[in-house]
């Protein structure tokens, strides 16, 4: 059957994304054969007018936004509430230029699915940037008690301001003070292909007992998991983050249900090829 419906992810580069996929699996699974998720490079400077061409021409349903573009779309598109607060969208609905941040949904639905309760407890965030951003909205808004650490505090100082938020700001040499229940690490630090870098610092005791979410997926192990279970800790890897965003997006632009168990099934599959 001829593709009517097309969705993909702008981004420049695009080609590392896993969507592809994730998606066309889910399109698979469902019989939805009219679907087709692709990668659609786009360089910064066309940016406004690609989005219209997308829209208009190439029949495009909706996109998912990477870097850089997550914040350069602001201006084109109609934020909802989450994503003005964050100052970042990854999610378009062409119907109306409506756009959103899944990685909220994302990131709250997987620590559900992993039984992580986050009302008055403490939790320790790591770094300032747009996925923290998205990260701390829903920690406070589920009612977690915030620490943040950054290298620079100014930074931090910065979302917190713009989020509107209860946090406090610490600094490695005072983490421990923290006594965190839950640690999240909102960097790229540990990411293939620099596998032996960790976050968190030698010379700082690593709490025991402690979870830590680490939205580094590939590898699906880092040397910050691999610390807090050498504590006696729990550690999750940031697979699922990443699975349910793409799945609450899904819905966005389809109505149906996301097929998640399909989801996750197609980018193990894909993290698997790419280790070989």
């Amino acid at each position: 059957m001829t593709t009517q419906k097309r969705v993909g992810v702008i981004g420049w580069p695009v080609e590392h994304s896993l969507s592809p996929a994730m998606h066309n699996a889910a399109f698979r699974a469902l019989g939805m054969d009219d679907w087709l998720y692709d990668l659609v490079p786009i360089p910064p400077d066309i940016l406004r007018q690609s989005l219209r061409t997308l829209k208009d021409e190439g029949g495009y349903v909706g996109v998912n936004v990477t870097v850089p573009h997550k914040e350069r779309v602001l201006p084109y598109v109609r934020p909802d509430d989450r994503a003005q607060a964050i100052g970042a969208v990854n999610t378009i609905d062409f119907r109306g230029y409506k756009a959103t941040n899944t990685d909220v949904v994302g990131f709250m639905n997987d620590l559900a699915a992993h039984d992580i309760d986050v009302e008055g407890a403490s939790v320790l965030v790591i770094g300032a940037g747009g996925a923290a951003r998205a990260a701390v909205y829903g920690l406070a808004e589920a009612g977690g008690q915030l620490s943040i650490v950054n290298r620079t505090q100014e930074r931090a100082q910065r979302l917190i301001n713009d989020l509107n938020i209860q946090a406090q700001i610490v600094d490695w040499r005072s983490v421990e003070a923290v006594q965190p229940a839950l640690i999240v690490n909102c960097t790229s630090v540990g990411m293939w292909p620099k596998v032996d870098d960790c976050v968190w610092p030698d010379d700082v005791s690593f709490p025991e007992h402690v979870t830590v979410y680490d939205m580094v997926y590939r590898p699906q192990q880092t040397r910050l998991m691999t610390k807090a279970e050498a504590r006696g800790g729990r550690a999750i890897t940031g697979l699922g983050m990443l699975v349910r965003q793409g799945a609450a997006a899904f819905e966005i632009w389809t109505g149906n249900e996301a097929p998640v168990d399909v989801m996750f099934e197609a980018v193990e599959a894909a993290l698997r090829e790419r280790a070989e």
